[in-house]
């Protein structure tokens, strides 16, 4: 994820494809059926789709329930129960507790998540969309040493410099658009505006200038050494925001819309401090969706209630001892101008009035997007998110093999770098969106099934449909099946 500028200078971001297959599966089995000319072979490759899905499921059963049991331990609603029951030493303990971490950070990786990275915070905070109070954690009340011991065993790249307190990944993007009047927002932007011409007209700009906490990021015109092909496959997104709202009047009464790129799915891991007395072993796991990135905010852990931060105190006392400073100077003047004087007091009253009226509004849409993100983007927390990463690890896997399974079925010996082009070809031909496959996946999980094997130069090539269903047999389910049926006939 970057940012840069088209020639219009719009605020733009560019979203690379992500590994996810973003199809689901019964639609992807049913069009690549609908593909195939014969309707034997399109029944053998449905009969492939369902014996591929079931021994994938049984290859993960075990790791999943160990997950489990793990996680069971570390539950913060009952897991101190579990954990006396047990009757363990604290150095058993925490060996559990980062084997709990290693399969759920396996479960996440092989769910196509990705954690956040530093650069791709401040890309996404260089803007802002519904959120505009600076939100800021309490890292007093988070743990410091659960993830610090995880990350020092497991070296992750590009950390982010919280990643001792809480970790955050994320999958997906989407885009989000919210119409409305916002009224208050635009008069914030009328008077941040006219602050900014007074400012700039009284020459006192630099006294209340201060560097952004946000790194600037550079052009990707500049930086980016990529391809054209490749950049052709990236989505640009507009960031379309009040800030740059044109002041027009149609734009001002009436109603505009706004838009934000969004991560589709996001989940944050922490733990809670406590005293040395009675140490709290609980392991937060929250699960949300559609995230705008510029209210990523929405997600952290044991946020701080906002408030108007020192620079804005700053800047509100030194506005008002200038102000007043002017204002007497002007009057004490033989021949006080009373436009002079009227400047002032509206600069001085605006600008008070920007700050209140600002932190207001920002308090009421704070407490309205928490109360959102805890019923409508809060999708699951503790056992249901395990519980869902480890379908979503199925479900991925089983369209990575009969993606690749079927192109090798259609277009005959492909070299590695060859069926990754051609599946995502496919993809983006029949189904509409980016993916960037992985292809090294699918075929070892493809070997690992015995329907592929390589000729003497190395190119891969699949058993015909027949024979690959053969080769996997029939698994514990159908068997199941054929003898409930066998009992009811």
């Amino acid at each position: 994820m970057r940012r840069g500028s088209s020639e219009r200078s719009k605020d733009m971001i560019r979203l690379q494809p992500e590994s996810v297959i973003p199809i689901l599966k019964p639609k992807l089995i049913v069009n690549l059926g609908n593909l195939i000319e014969h309707g034997t072979d399109r029944n053998e490759f449905l009969k492939l789709c369902k014996r591929v899905e079931y021994t994938i499921r049984a290859w993960y059963l075990l790791q999943f329930e160990d997950l489990m049991q793990l996680h069971s331990l570390f539950d913060p609603s009952h897991g101190a129960q579990r954990l006396e029951q047990q009757n363990l030493s604290n150095e058993e303990i925490d060996v559990l507790e980062q084997n709990f971490l290693t399969y759920l950070f396996q479960v996440l990786e092989k769910s196509n998540f990705n954690i956040v990275t530093d650069e791709e915070i401040e890309v996404a905070q260089s803007g802002q969309y519904l959120l505009n109070l600076p939100i800021k954690v309490d890292e007093s009340k988070l743990d410091k040493n659960l993830l610090s011991k995880y990350f020092r065993d497991h070296p992750f790249e590009n950390l982010p410099e919280f990643s001792d307190k809480y970790v955050i990944f994320r999958r997906g993007i989407g885009i989000d658009r919210t119409t409305d009047y916002f009224i208050m927002e635009k008069l914030d932007v009328i008077i941040s505006r006219a602050w900014s011409w007074l400012l700039k007209v009284s020459k006192l700009g630099k006294l209340f200038s201060r560097k952004s906490v946000i790194k600037p990021v550079k052009d990707t015109k500049k930086t980016d050494e990529i391809t054209a092909d490749k950049e052709e496959e990236d989505l640009y997104v507009e960031r379309i925001r009040l800030e740059t709202l044109e002041l027009s009047m149609k734009n001002l009464l009436g109603k505009i819309t706004i838009q934000e790129p969004t991560f589709d799915r996001m989940i944050v891991i922490y733990r809670r401090s406590s005293d040395s007395a009675k140490k709290d072993r609980g392991i937060y796991v929250k699960h949300f969706k559609n995230i705008p990135m510029a209210d990523m905010e929405l997600v952290l852990p044991e946020k701080k209630n906002p408030s108007l931060t020192p620079m804005d105190w700053v800047k509100f006392l030194i506005s008002v001892v200038l102000g007043l400073v002017t204002l007497i100077s002007s009057l004490e003047m033989p021949k006080a101008d009373i436009w002079v004087v009227a400047a002032i007091l509206s600069g001085l009253i605006g600008y008070c009035a920007k700050i209140y009226f600002s932190f207001q509004q920002s308090m009421v849409a704070y407490q309205s997007l928490i109360t959102q993100s805890m019923y409508d983007k809060q999708l699951d927390s503790g056992r249901g998110t395990v519980l869902h990463l480890c379908d979503d690890v199925i479900q991925q896997e089983v369209k990575e093999v009969i993606i690749s399974y079927f192109i090798l079925m259609e277009q005959g010996k492909a070299t590695m770098d060859d069926l990754d082009i051609r599946c995502e070809e496919l993809i983006r031909e029949e189904f509409g969106v980016n993916c960037n496959f992985e292809v090294h996946d699918a075929v070892q999980k493809l070997e690992k099934l015995g329907i592929v094997s390589r000729d003497t130069v190395g190119r891969i090539y699949c058993s015909p449909l027949k024979r690959a269903n053969e080769i996997i047999g029939p698994t514990t389910e159908e068997l199941v099946l054929k003898a409930r049926q066998g009992a009811a006939a």
